[in-house]
C-alpha cells in the first residue's frame, strides 16, 4: 500500500505493508541509515527519531500509524534550535567513542532540550533512559546536554 510520510520536511510515497517499522521505510526505502537498528524492541533507542517533535522508536512504529505527521531524523536534526545546541555540546565535549548510538541519543536529547530548555538531572535521566550506550559514554552525554542549556545554537548570536 502507499503512504505518504513527511520525512525532514519532504513528502515521501512509499509502497510498503502498513505493519513495516518506520525504520526499515527511513533506512532500507528512503535510503536515510543515520538511524539505527539495535535491538528491534524498543529497549536501546538507537531508532530513535521525532514524531511532531516528541522522541518516538521507530523499530516499533508501524508506518500505518505515522499519517501526515512530522518526522524528524538525525540527518536533519541539526535544522532546529535544539539539534544544533545538542550537536555542537557533542563535539564540544567529544562525546562519541565508537559512535553507534549516538544518533538515537542526541534525538533524544534534542527532544528533551525543545521541549524543556534548561532539565535538571532528573528530566534528563528520565528523558534519556532507555538509550544504550555500550561504550559507557552516559557521563559525558548528560555534560553535553547541561553543556548545551548553556550555550546558543550554533550559527545564533548571544542575545
Amino acid at each position: 500500500m502507499a503512504y505518504t510520510l513527511n520525512v525532514n520536511g519532504t513528502r515521501h510515497t512509499v509502497d510498503v505493508d502498513g505493519d513495516t517499522p518506520l525504520l526499515w521505510v527511513l533506512r532500507d526505502v528512503l535510503g536515510m541509515s543515520g538511524t539505527k537498528f539495535g535491538c528491534g524492541m524498543a529497549l536501546c533507542g538507537a531508532c530513535t527519531v521525532h514524531l511532531n517533535g516528541a522522541a518516538i522508536r521507530s523499530c516499533v512504529t508501524p508506518v500505518e500509524s505515522v499519517g501526515g505527521a512530522r518526522i524528524t531524523t538525525i540527518e536533519a536534526i541539526g535544522n532546529t534550535a535544539a539539534g544544533r545546541k545538542i550537536q555542537k555540546a557533542w563535539l564540544d565535549l567529544e562525546v562519541v567513542q565508537c559512535g553507534y548510538c549516538q544518533s538515537g541519543q542526541i534525538m533524544s536529547a534534542s527532544a528533551l532540550l525543545a521541549g524543556n530548555p534548561h532539565p535538571d538531572d532528573a528530566a534528563i535521566d528520565a528523558a534519556m533512559s532507555g538509550n544504550i550506550c555500550r561504550c559507557g559514554t552516559y557521563l559525558r552525554i548528560r555534560e553535553a546536554i547541561k553543556h548545551a542549556t548553556k550555550s546558543p545554537a550554533a550559527g545564533q548570536k548571544e542575545g
